[in-house]
């Protein structure tokens, strides 16, 4: 699937709910799309697993803060889906500012036969009225509204970078670069600052927050990411406000490995509880890390990403492309895990067999059915005829962006302002 070119339709989140029947993506322009899945029919067998519009709706406005003198742009930076309670469903989107809860429900009826207004819903004479009528529920064409639930605002000061729904499924939080609040969805007007990084001097500032995120199943713990590679496990339990971790996961620098961009590469851009709860997932700028949560010195498993970019540094420093914000992802089954690169590539690593492959997202891949082919990357010497040089790498293309489907093997790829689903193939 693929939308038309502009700066407002980058893809900025690709996030499937909890049943994978629905996929949701935000982008630059402030708009959130909906993707829905096909049913299987029985004469056409294969289709099912197709993604189709379902709805499209403005989430965010561009806001100016009169106060600081800034504009608040309406980038969609995370979506993330409540489970679904009833026929209707419920996504919270944010901007840097402010994060909103959606409700999407459909209407395939109407009622008719009103006695207080005539068929064009024009008040009519009461004096005109001389029997009563009982209204009734016509079909209608089936449409999808969505309409905000709530506004949950003016809590942050820095830019909102996560938000996560925690699994007692009243409260959720919201991070920024210094601060965490939790909030409860009834209530808006007031969230708890759980996490504040901030110094009494901002001077003495070293790292900022980059990621957060809640167990999957202990409603008291949570995870957040920093810039300088850390991750502090934090229990809710312990004080009210979790400036003491519980855990604190790091792993030691090679000094042989020392060099001007180390810092800069080793800022976690993404963090992920596995959906068993037993691991967590960073991604800094070269690898993903896997973390078993009894262990806090060393990782248990690196994976690396694109180690070929290592002698590009220098100009990926220049062209500001080295703080570019990767996110990963687990399979359903915490097997496999998924990242993205530059040229549309995409990265999968089989944490059981330890096989590793480089896929494409692109307009020639993106036929149905179409198989895609493995890449590879060489570095020098001789290139093979199905090789692509680290040279002619197109570094404007980059897959920031992926969602794995909870429990089938299909994805979801953000390749700037374009969509790709694939899945496995059914025999």
């Amino acid at each position: 699937m693929s939308a038309c070119s502009g700066r407002a339709d980058i893809i900025s989140t690709v996030e499937f709910n909890h049943t994978g029947e629905l996929l949701a993506t935000g982008d630059k322009g402030g708009r959130v799309v909906i993707f829905q899945r096909e049913q299987e029919s029985k004469n056409q067998v294969h289709r099912r697993g197709e993604y189709n519009v379902y709805s499209t709706f403005q989430s965010h406005e561009p806001e100016f803060d009169y106060l600081k003198s800034l504009e608040i742009e309406e980038k969609i930076n995370k979506i993330r889906w409540l489970p679904q309670q009833n026929a209707a469903y419920f996504l919270l989107s944010t901007n840097d500012k402010t994060v909103k809860l959606w409700k999407v429900s459909e209407r395939d009826k109407r009622p008719e036969g009103y006695n207080l207004k005539d068929e064009e819903g024009r008040l009519r004479d009461p004096a005109t009225i001389t029997t009563l009528r009982v209204p009734v529920l016509r079909p209608m064409d089936l449409m999808v509204e969505a309409t905000p639930r709530r506004v949950f605002a003016n809590a942050h000061t820095y830019h909102i970078n996560s938000i996560s729904v925690n699994s007692d499924y009243e409260t959720y939080m919201s991070a920024d670069d210094l601060r965490i609040n939790l909030w409860n969805f009834e209530i808006t007007n007031q969230s708890f600052n759980i996490v504040d990084i901030k110094p009494a001097n901002m001077e003495e500032l070293t790292e900022v927050i980059t990621a957060a995120e809640f167990h999957p199943h202990h409603c008291n713990s949570f995870v957040y990411s920093s810039s300088k590679g850390t991750i502090r496990l934090c229990d809710m339990r312990a004080s009210a406000l979790c400036d003491r971790h519980s855990k604190f996961f790091e792993e030691p620098e090679d000094p042989s490995n020392r060099s001007f961009f180390s810092e800069i590469i080793s800022s976690i851009s993404d963090v992920k509880f596995s959906h068993s709860g037993r691991y967590i997932m960073t991604r800094d700028y070269l690898t993903v890390k896997v973390w078993d949560l009894n262990m806090e010195n060393r990782p248990i498993e690196t994976y690396q990403v694109h180690d070929y970019l290592r002698s590009k540094l220098c100009s990926l420093y220049e062209n500001d492309c080295i703080f570019d914000k990767f996110e990963c992802v687990w399979n359903g089954s915490d097997s496999v895990i998924m990242t993205g690169s530059y040229n549309n590539f995409f990265r999968m690593f089989d944490r059981n067999t330890k096989r590793d492959v480089t896929l494409e997202a692109s307009r020639e891949n993106s036929k149905p059915r179409a198989i895609l082919k493995p890449r590879k990357v060489c570095v020098g010497g001789k290139r093979r005829k199905d090789e692509i040089s680290v040279d002619s790498l197109d570094f404007s293309k980059k897959i920031l962006h992926t969602a794995w489907h909870p429990s089938e093997n299909i994805i979801a790829v953000a390749a700037t302002n374009n969509l790709y689903i694939f899945q496995d193939k059914v025999n």
